[in-house]
């Protein structure tokens, strides 16, 4: 038995159990150096990109403290987002699936208080949340800290860029002071320096190197003479590599708009992704992206932190980022799971130094490549293979995707092949179908019952 195998830990027979029904039987690199102090209760602190296996990390961890049989608050997990909120409550909850009753629950903004504060009154053991939305049950006095044992703060370095710094402190002011509190980020700037020295005790520091294989990545670097230049060179780059689904990262808000805006007057398949949006908007962009049926999203580092994200074919950084840890964070958002990626990088003379900055860390000197000729302007951009249908009725209508999918290929309807993901919310309703079915499988839907009765679907646009 190697000493990287979950079974050398010391956890309950029921994780380790599920463990292997999950098929988590060797632990990656984060998890093998930060699990035994965990389990120790020891503070830790762990940095290493997104996809390195922190969450099972400390959910792990949280969970073999658990006592069940006391219907308190045990542990609090703070994230930056309502997205990675939702992946790491998913997460636990797959880690803890042959322990009995054990109760998570999410509290996140953009979703109404009540049925919060209801699974609150009912007791819970884990609550995953985003710092506003706790800070606000906090005020109204419908959470309670007092039971907590372990705290923690995941992607802390993106909570701090959005400004969380005084929510952070007033939330963990009503956390007992007797606490194991681990903290993880991909980046370790300032801030979380003195985030560690406030409010952990003797933190054990944890780190997994955020380098990227060139056989996995391929990083090109293009020089452009003048800011302007930066999104004709962008063109020209998604224009010549075709990628099916492309990230493009913005250092400002108001940036991947304009980015978006632009290409999206050029006839690419694009959305923005980034804080100003309301949250139905993000939700509905994400669920667009991860089915296929939108080729590119323009995003801010904030915005896209936490993503899931499958089979993403190219990043494009449409100005260098500021930090270079944010750099190879981005670009290992491509190149996952076997696959070959593509990262493109746009700078001028100005960020020079940035370049200097980024061969200390790469390893090498960096070489500008040749842009493609002016006359690929003059080719169609990629559309993406899918559409998206909205269907007005969701899980409180009892519709599940088997519904749904059964809807579409019944009776002259279209093949199983040209149906794609199928994401269900509470009274809604996303399918992706190929482009090419979407007017049958709207015209299926709408003619057809779904659990006996008639509901309305119509195609996502814009």
């Amino acid at each position: 038995m190697s000493n990287t195998d979950f079974s050398a830990l010391n956890l309950n027979a029921e994780l380790l159990g599920n463990l292997e029904t999950l098929d988590y039987r060797v632990m990656t690199s984060i998890q093998a150096k930060s699990l035994p102090d965990i389990l120790a209760g020891k503070d830790v602190i762990g940095q290493g990109k997104t996809g390195s296996g922190k969450t099972a990390a400390f959910g792990l961890g949280l969970l073999q403290k658990l006592e069940i049989k006391q219907f308190n608050v045990q542990a609090l997990v703070l994230c930056p987002t309502r997205e990675l909120a939702d992946q790491v409550a998913n997460e636990i909850r797959r880690l803890a699936r042959s322990v009995q009753n054990v109760k998570i629950t999410t509290l996140c903004g953009g979703t109404p208080l009540g049925p919060q504060i209801s699974s609150l009154k009912n007791g819970t053991h884990i609550v995953v949340g985003t710092p506003g939305r706790i800070d606000d049950h906090l005020r109204k006095a419908n959470l309670k800290l007092e039971g907590v044992q372990t705290l923690v703060l995941d992607e802390a370095d993106r909570m701090l860029e959005m400004g969380f710094q005084d929510t952070l402190d007033a939330i963990v002011a009503q956390v007992p002071v007797q606490r194991q509190t681990l903290l993880f980020s991909a980046t370790f700037p300032e801030g979380i320096q003195r985030i560690a020295k406030r409010f952990m005790r003797d933190p054990q520091m944890v780190k997994v190197e955020s380098t990227h294989d060139n056989a996995v990545i391929r990083q090109q670097f293009y020089k452009v003479n003048h800011e302007s230049h930066r999104l004709i060179a962008l063109r020209m780059l998604l224009l010549q590599f075709k990628p099916e689904s492309s990230l493009v990262f913005c250092n400002t808000k108001r940036e991947t708009q304009e980015v978006a805006d632009q290409l999206q007057a050029h006839g690419f398949s694009v959305l923005a992704l980034h804080g100003d949006l309301e949250q139905r908007d993000r939700d509905q962009t994400l669920v667009r992206f991860s089915n296929k049926s939108i080729s590119i999203l323009v995003a801010t580092d904030v915005a896209a932190r936490g993503l899931d994200i499958d089979g993403l074919d190219a990043v494009f950084n449409y100005e260098i980022a500021r930090d270079t840890e944010v750099h190879v964070h981005r670009i290992g958002r491509t190149g996952r799971a076997g696959s070959t990626g593509l990262a493109c990088t746009l700078y001028t003379e100005q960020e020079d130094y940035k370049v200097a900055l980024l061969e200390n860390t790469l390893g090498y000197n960096i070489r500008s490549e040749a842009l493609p000729a002016n006359k690929i302007l003059d080719e169609t951009p990629v559309q993406a293979k899918m559409t998206t249908l909205i269907l007005d009725g969701g899980k409180k209508q009892k519709i599940r995707p088997g519904d749904i999918l059964g809807a579409l290929t019944g009776d002259k309807g279209i093949e199983g092949k040209q149906v794609g993901k199928i994401y269900i919310t509470d009274n809604r309703a996303f399918v992706a179908v190929d482009r090419k079915a979407a007017h049958a499988a709207l015209n299926k839907l709408n003619h057809g019952k779904l659990k006996g009765r008639s509901i309305r679907a119509r195609i996502m646009r814009g």
